[in-house]
This record gives C-alpha cells, sequence and structure tokens, in this order.
C-alpha cells in the first residue's frame, strides 16, 4: 500500500510541531545533548531563519512555534537539517531497523513529525501554553518554570506569564484541542 501524506503548506504561516525520538521509552538523549541540539537548531536556522516564538524540549521529543517568512512555507528542510544535524553530532550506537540500515539511516528520530498551521490568535495563545505546560504534564517538574529546556522565562519577562504559571487545576483542566 502507498502511503501518500500531504502537509499543510502556507507561505508565511505559524506553525506548532512536534518531533520525536524513534525510541521514546525511557530516552533521555534530547536533554542529555542539549548543546549539540542547540547546535543543530542554531545552524539550521541562521542559515534558513524563522522566528521561534516558543520551544520545550523534553528527554524523548520536542514542541515549538515557527513564524516563517513572508513567501517561504519550507519548514520540511529545516527540519531534515536539524535532525541531520544533530545525527551527525552524535556517536553511532543506536539501535537501527532493517529498513533503516537498507537506507543508510540512523535510528535517533521518528522519520515524520507533526504539524499543525495555526489558526488564529486564541489557537496560537493555546499551542504557546501546550508548549510550556508539557514539562508539568510528563511530570518532570511541578511547575512550568523549573524546567531548563523551554521558553518559558522569555514570556515571563514579557509579562504574559506570571511566575507560578501552571501550577494548579486551572491550568491542568484546560482544553488543549
Amino acid at each position: 500500500m502507498v502511503r501518500t501524506y500531504l502537509r499543510n503548506r502556507t507561505l508565511g504561516g505559524t506553525y506548532f510541531f512536534t518531533v520525536n525520538l524513534a525510541e521514546r521509552q525511557g530516552n533521555t538523549l534530547l536533554t542529555d545533548n542539549i548543546d549539540l541540539l542547540r547546535e543543530a537548531f542554531r545552524r539550521t536556522l541562521a542559515e534558513h531563519p524563522v522566528a521561534m516564538d516558543a520551544i520545550v524540549v523534553l528527554p524523548d521529543h520536542l514542541h515549538c512555534l515557527w513564524r516563517m517568512p513572508e513567501g517561504d512555507d519550507n519548514y520540511a528542510s529545516r527540519w531534515r537539517l536539524i535532525k541531520a544535524g544533530f545525527s551527525r553530532a552524535m556517536a553511532k550506537g543506536e539501535r537501527q531497523s532493517a529498513s533503516r540500515l537498507r537506507k543508510g539511516e540512523r535510528g535517533i528520530w521518528q522519520r515524520r513529525y507533526w504539524e499543525h498551521l495555526i489558526r488564529d490568535d486564541a489557537d496560537y495563545a493555546r499551542h504557546v501554553d501546550y508548549i510550556h505546560y508539557n514539562p508539568v504534564k510528563h511530570g518532570y517538574v511541578a511547575q512550568a518554570r523549573d524546567w531548563p529546556y523551554s521558553t518559558f522565562p522569555r514570556w515571563v519577562e514579557r509579562g504574559v506569564y506570571t511566575e507560578d504559571w501552571g501550577v494548579g487545576n486551572d491550568v491542568r483542566d484546560m482544553n488543549w484541542e
């Protein structure tokens, strides 16, 4: 069966992304190697800029929000370069499926990622909240401010959040869909 996957491509769009490691269970590769991941992002986005409004890096996946430049919808190339840059910097040794071996691929990242085109201001705000609340949701910290791999502090500095945002049932009970 041939699978066709059509991505939503809007020139200059704002997108929410989820990017996962291939092996998620008990994997802390991203946070253990945060400097390598940061460098892969830095190099890629220096040559192919986007406005990265929000990001959170968790041990086995990340979420971020990008505003693409006007007239540009090529986020796929950026993700390919980020993933490849990080993979090249990592020592080999991960488990590789037969399919990946045949194709000469590393076994670090899931092949696909999830993207969502932001529809309006409310959708944007909901996804920024989701990004910043994610470490709490997964039980890594009790408060968003305690997670070191997030843009949350920048949003506190801007006055969008208070230091204690993300504590209590008002956030836990939010509709994230």
